[in-house]
């Protein structure tokens, strides 16, 4: 289980993250949905060890993680412009966190092209990753996420920079996945329907406090009426 306690943080002496409380449990997807510059990012990043609370803390299974390192974390954190790498093909993106953590590279390339079968994407393990679609890309950067084994998942708008279509295809690929795999998800978006088909429940960001993302648009709906 993830879980965040009393996360504060401030951003040019005003109050970003107030007292942010939050569970995810182990194969559940959690949206957090605010607007630009409500600290969805920056939350996210505090999760990854990428930035460091200004109060609270961050812990996984029980254990207080807010000093570890992000390489220590073993968490993956994909973003929308898919992050891969232009001078490594396919199989080589795949297999590069392996390397990272030391496994020999003819064995990381062997379980890199074991994942992209999963993936069905075998027949493009040579290719380089510009000469791909879109959705290659992102399920490529999935692969690459997931053959590392995380403990957690991180999504920051994965899909808003594809097409619709491909999209709707995506959530239901990526949730399937993400509860095989059984891990904690916590998915950054804006898009509400988003939200809705791929998350488990949805939490919004709201002045800087989390609150139950049902509750804070019935809420609004009660103020615009």
């Amino acid at each position: 289980m993830l879980e965040l306690r009393h996360i504060q943080q401030h951003y040019a002496d005003q109050p970003l993250l107030q007292d942010i409380n939050l569970r995810v449990a182990a194969g559940e997807i959690v949206a957090l949905l605010g607007p630009s510059g409500s600290g969805k990012s920056t939350l996210l990043n505090i999760v990854a060890g990428l930035q460091v609370p200004d109060a609270g803390s961050v812990w996984f299974d029980g254990q207080d993680i807010t000093d570890a390192a992000p390489e220590q974390r073993r968490f993956a954190l994909m973003f929308q412009d898919f992050a891969l790498f232009p001078h490594l093909n396919v199989q080589d993106n795949t297999a590069f966190g392996l390397v990272e953590q030391g496994l020999p590279k003819r064995e990381a390339r062997d379980q890199a092209l074991q994942m992209l079968g999963v993936f069905g994407l075998s027949d493009l393990a040579r290719r380089r990753v510009w000469n791909l679609s879109g959705g290659e890309q992102q399920r490529v950067a999935l692969a690459r996420a997931l053959i590392t084994q995380p403990r957690v998942l991180l999504l920051d708008e994965p899909f808003s920079a594809l097409d619709a279509d491909l999209r709707v295809a995506l959530r239901e690929e990526f949730r399937a996945r993400i509860q095989t795999a059984g891990m904690p998800t916590l998915l950054v978006t804006h898009d509400e329907t988003e939200a809705s088909d791929m998350a488990d429940r949805s939490v919004r960001l709201v002045q800087g406090q989390l609150v139950d993302a049902t509750r804070a648009s019935s809420s609004a709906t009660y103020r615009n009426a």
